[in-house]
């Protein structure tokens, strides 16, 4: 039954990565997004048409996809013996992941930020909760005969800490002041600025509009 089943997490795989990479192409080549004022997200790139529509269906066909894995993987352990609360709550985080990377897919930052941000909650949050809850059923399956090399429970554990550190840094660098810390400056105080003005600075903020302000001195 599992025969052809791995497949899955690869086309997942490939199919994600081409799709980003292919609707940030679109946003440069287009003039969508300007990469002398730093590197964007992929939201703020699919937030514009054409690349809207393709990065939409590319979620979508990604969540359905992921869906039908957290659903094979279910199913899995449960032939292998593992009838436990913890297998049913790996499965629904699994699907709330996927409902969320639909949500971010149809609801653009652009147009629906509130939505948008909720459904990259889904998506990265619980997402990254789905890949240790199946790490913790990997450690608990452990005296049992199951097919796989003894390296992939270490695997799984590296990739889980990496992806959490990941998303913890990405959450770091969306607050406000971390792309002026980056570049290298200090934060201007709104109050101190004239209405329009530029930051004078090569790099991520070049020519980026500080708040309008008046000067309090």
């Amino acid at each position: 039954m599992w025969s052809y089943l791995f497949l899955l997490p690869i086309f997942l795989a490939l199919w994600a990565i081409a799709g980003v990479w292919i609707v940030f192409a679109i946003a440069v080549v287009n003039g969508s997004v300007n990469l002398t004022h730093g590197f964007p997200y992929i939201s703020i790139c699919g937030s514009y048409p054409p690349q809207s529509c393709i990065f939409g269906q590319v979620l979508n066909m990604g969540a359905a996809v992921a869906a039908w894995i957290c659903i094979v993987r279910y199913q899995q352990l449960r032939d292998w013996g593992v009838r436990t609360w913890l297998n049913k709550l790996t499965l629904w985080s699994g699907l709330i992941c996927a409902l969320g990377t639909s949500v971010v897919g149809n609801f653009q930052e652009k147009h629906q930020k509130p939505t948008h941000l909720v459904g990259a909650f889904f998506a990265f949050i619980v997402g990254n909760i789905y890949f240790w809850l199946q790490l913790l059923l990997s450690w608990q399956m452990k005296s049992r005969p199951q097919p796989g090399e003894p390296w992939i429970r270490p695997l799984r554990l590296s990739l889980c800490s990496l992806c959490s550190l990941l998303i913890v840094a990405s959450i770091l660098m969306g607050l406000p002041g971390a792309r002026w810390f980056l570049a290298g400056v200090s934060v201007p105080c709104p109050c101190c600025v004239s209405p329009g003005v530029s930051l004078p600075i090569s790099g991520p903020l070049h020519g980026t509009k500080l708040p309008p302000g008046k000067h309090c001195h």
